[in-house]
């Protein structure tokens, strides 16, 4: 059946005419939004209300002609549904209706049950924006949309020319009463299943009239001036920013937004339609480019994606930047100039690149901030910086490969910066301290997670899963938790205490350990499932050795590199004594054979297919076997083990010609010309890595790819089985242990937005997309050769039983020196057109470096007179676009 008197009143809020080309129809958003939840009946006493016009339910009912009670009873309904607005005025009620946004479109949508319903409603939401936003794009003038970013305060504090309608202070003060409820944007995005991971609840705060009908309708729940402010703060913390309603003029409006660029549907106008006039706050960003390090915080947190990372040292040849020549208040502005895919194309640097620290370290720490902040004695704020990506500074300092340092600009000058070695010592400074840094808990979620493996990527995502808020247990089936980082490093590389250490962080937070519990063996994945565990993430890591396959290989006295370790790490291992051969050349191996030194072993060979300068080893840790004289033979592969009655006496070799065939696959080739046997009373094997699933992935659909690990999104880590997520070395292969890291923190991502309703697993989400810059193009002649720092190694007289770390920390006047040597690559870059002047990025900053300053003085104006303001800026509008039209076909005849 036809709802005809529901058009009629949709038209007359719309101040269209029914049945006309401008009118509203049957197919229109506004009409899907009120279908389900107005009848004809309430749609008749809707007709009786007017904007923002307050009238009883006597008054409305002799304008309807309808009974006073029965009126009463529907305007409640109306205003249950999100239609009416009301307020209680000397003692009866009053109601009213508002605009389509902001009003009755996010009234109807604060509905829970209806909005839960009725699936249309959270469509017709994101609906009426694609209908309404090519319409305004560019016919808007600065300040008076409808919707309005109001900055965080922090950022104009002190400004001398900020007025009290932009601060957020003015509007919590002047009230007296006041509201908290759910964000309709999320919850439209929420019920489409296309939320961004930012959570709905407790977001929008309503004032005054606004906050009453929300109490009272169920829509949200009074709070006080002081929890309004705690709110504010939190959303600070969390990386959003606040917008208001802006239809009320100059220092009015009923609500304060907490929003974030990816579900937002006023910010849209910005990132989608290019259009950000629409919502703008009078300022705009802008970088101290001798203040910035270019460390990509500020970066993050820009809703509109506004900042992007670019570089400041001077260069061989100009690095064009494009300028923008077309905007929408002088161009026509078609779906050619917009980003419909706004929400999942982000990216972090513009495509000249930037610092290369970053971008090439796995988990894309802030290393610029960091080493600026230690360079200043901030410590424990490095210390925040640096655990906001990797919970394991201290084991990092150690072990990390330092791929940062390869690609660091300063190595093309001189030295790089000694990276690893700054971090090492932020960290050991929160190691010696009483009071260690505990990140605050943000949340309190009723939501379980099992994290199955207690290696570097399972404590990761235990870490930050623990920090979101969630409960999560770490099983773990080895009785000492760390994995590789445990049984595959030696202490002397790796301290025990210093795994604990950071690992006491995450029992500090919350997270259970289970260890001595095999999953699959003693409680499998579908019975944790039945005991209310929410999703998984299996992080088991590659902790089986892998063998050769060659003749005798099973003979005594021939294990893997990784179950020597393993029976170090255990104290499993006694005195080696005899002739020791090492096969492989990765870092394994080094380990393998620097152990097997301090286990008394006077005779250690090392055997390795490829050239010196090809091994996989890292080149420090190659120098440090040679300074403990192990020896290492190159090009030589084993083809044979020689056994006498079942114990290992030897091992055939021959020279190795090419490792891989004409396709890159694995098929080493020997030399039977150039052979040679090598005594042996031990043989380590550490070729490589593999997987042990055990019973892990019994009764469980998990697919696994051609190499034996899990099949999941590249991005994601989510496997075929939705509720189980996968990452470290269980999906990459044998890699490092930031790398694993890295990858944790990922999953924790997914997680959450997994086992959260309605979330989306990557819209919204930072996909990291870093580009280094060309070091080819920099221009060095500017720079002084200065030495690079080194900590002091102490020198170990017998090896035998020495397994304390020797590598010493730098002192204080060291991080002095070698944090002067950093170059300061990079720098934030602010595209002023995009950038709607929220403020965020200030609150990142740790240096100061970015700020915002007035560039309009424009004021919002109540709703009654925008409609002329408009009509006259669409007619300026089109004089510009005609003249710009002319200019340009005058310019191409010349």
């Amino acid at each position: 059946m036809e709802q005809v008197k529901l058009l009629k009143f949709i038209n007359k809020v719309s101040n269209t005419k029914m049945g006309s080309k401008k009118g509203v129809g049957y197919d229109d958003p506004r009409f899907a939004l009120l279908e389900k939840v107005v009848t004809e009946e309430m749609a008749e006493v809707a007709l009786g209300l007017e904007y923002r016009d307050h009238k009883t339910a006597e008054e409305i009912a002799k304008i309807v002609n309808v009974d006073v009670k029965r009126t009463g009873e529907l305007l409640w309904d109306l205003a249950m549904a999100g239609v009416a607005s009301l307020k209680k005025e000397n003692g009866t009620d009053t109601y009213w209706y508002e605009t389509w946004v902001p009003g009755i479109f996010e009234m109807v949508v604060n509905n829970k049950e209806n909005v839960k319903k009725y699936p249309q409603i959270a469509k017709s939401f994101d609906d009426y924006g694609l209908l309404r936003n090519p319409i305004a794009a560019g016919n808007f003038p600065v300040g008076k949309g409808l919707m309005r970013v109001i900055p965080i305060e922090s950022s104009i504090d002190g400004n001398t020319r900020s007025a009290s309608y932009e601060e957020i202070s003015l509007y919590l003060n002047e009230n007296t009463l006041f509201s908290v409820s759910d964000c309709s944007c999320r919850t439209s995005r929420e019920e489409m299943g296309e939320g961004c991971g930012h959570l709905k609840e407790d977001m929008c705060i309503q004032l005054g009239d606004a906050a009453e009908y929300y109490i009272r309708t169920g829509r949200g729940r009074e709070i006080s001036r002081e929890e309004a402010y705690t709110i504010i703060e939190k959303a600070e913390g969390d990386g959003l920013m606040h917008q208001i309603p802006n239809t009320e003029g100059p220092g009015h409006t009923h609500a304060i937004c907490n929003c974030c660029g990816c579900s937002c549907y006023a910010i849209r106008a910005a990132s989608m339609y290019h259009n950000p006039d629409m919502v703008r706050s009078n300022y705009i960003a802008k970088v101290e480019k001798e203040k910035c390090v270019g460390c990509g915080e500020c970066v993050e947190v820009c809703p509109t994606n506004a900042l992007k990372l670019g570089q400041k040292l001077c260069t061989k040849e100009e690095i064009e930047i494009a300028v923008r020549t077309e905007f929408p208040n002088d161009t026509e502005w078609g779906s050619d100039k917009w980003n419909p895919e706004y929400r999942n194309n982000r990216s972090e640097s513009l495509d000249s690149g930037t610092s290369p620290c970053k971008t090439e370290c796995p988990a894309h720490i802030s290393i610029p901030a960091y080493i600026k902040l230690a360079s200043q004695g901030r410590y424990n704020e490095a210390l925040e910086l640096i655990k906001k990506d990797n919970p394991f500074p201290a084991v990092c300092g150690r072990v990390c490969p330092a791929l940062c340092e390869d690609a660091c600009t300063r190595g093309d000058l001189d030295e790089a910066i000694a990276i690893d070695e700054i971090k090492k010592f932020v960290a050991e400074q929160d190691l010696n301290t009483e009071n260690r840094y505990i990140p605050k808990i943000k949340n309190d979620f009723d939501k379980r997670i099992a994290v199955i493996g207690g290696g570097p990527s399972g404590l990761a995502c235990a870490y930050y899963l623990a920090v979101e808020g969630y409960k999560v247990t770490v099983f773990e089936k080895e009785k000492m938790l760390g994995g590789m980082l445990t049984f595959g490093i030696p202490n002397f590389r790796l301290e025990k205490e210093v795994i604990n250490a950071e690992i006491d962080v995450l029992k500090d937070l919350g997270v259970i350990f289970q260890t001595g519990v095999e999953i699959g063996k003693d409680i499998t994945v579908p019975e944790l499932r039945e005991s209310g565990y929410n999703a998984f993430y299996i992080a088991i890591g590659a902790q089986k050795g892998r063998s050769l396959g060659l003749e005798n290989e099973d003979s005594e006295n021939i294990i893997t590199g990784v179950d020597f370790l393993r029976d170090c790490a255990l104290k499993n291992t006694k005195e080696l004594t005899g002739d020791i051969v090492i096969i492989g050349g990765g870092n394994v191996a080094i380990d393998v054979a620097r152990t097997a030194a301090r286990y008394g072993a006077s005779t250690i060979n090392m055997y390795s297919l490829e050239a010196r300068d090809k091994m996989p080893a890292l080149q420090e840790e190659i120098h440090e076997a040679l300074e403990e004289n192990i020896i290492i033979n190159n090009q030589y592969g084993p083809t044979r083990f020689i056994s006498v009655d079942g114990k290992v006496t030897g091992v055939e070799f021959k020279k190795c010609l090419s490792i891989f065939d004409a396709l890159g696959k694995f098929n080493p080739v020997f030399d039977d010309n150039d052979t040679k046997i090598v005594n042996a009373d031990h043989v380590l094997i550490a070729v490589g890595q593999q997987i042990n699933f055990a019973s892990l992935l019994d009764g469980l659909d998990v697919k696994l790819n051609n190499n034996n690990t899990i099949c999941v999104d590249s991005f994601t880590l989510q496997s075929n089985e939705k509720d189980i997520f996968a990452g470290g070395d269980v999906v990459t292969g044998p890699k490092y242990a930031i790398d694993a890291i890295a990858l944790g923190k990922e999953a924790s991502i997914s997680i959450h937005r997994f086992v959260q309703r309605g979330q989306s697993l990557t819209h919204g989400r930072n996909r990291k997309d870093y580009k280094a810059l060309d070091k080819n193009n920099v221009d060095y002649s500017g720079y002084d050769h200065v030495e690079r720092e080194y900590s002091k190694v102490d020198q170990i007289k017998n090896l035998k039983g020495s397994f304390d770390d020797p590598r010493g920390i730098f002192t204080i006047e060291q991080v002095l020196k070698e944090t002067e040597r950093c170059l300061g690559c990079g720098i934030t870059i602010v595209d002023e057109f995009l950038c709607v002047g929220c403020g965020a990025c200030t609150t990142r900053c740790k240096f100061d470096a970015i700020s915002l300053e007035r560039e309009y003085d424009e004021v919002g104006v109540d709703f009654p007179k925008l409609k002329p303001l408009i009509i006259k800026h669409a007619l300026k509008r089109k004089v510009k676009i005609a003249f710009k039209n002319v200019t340009s076909k005058f310019s191409k005849r010349s």
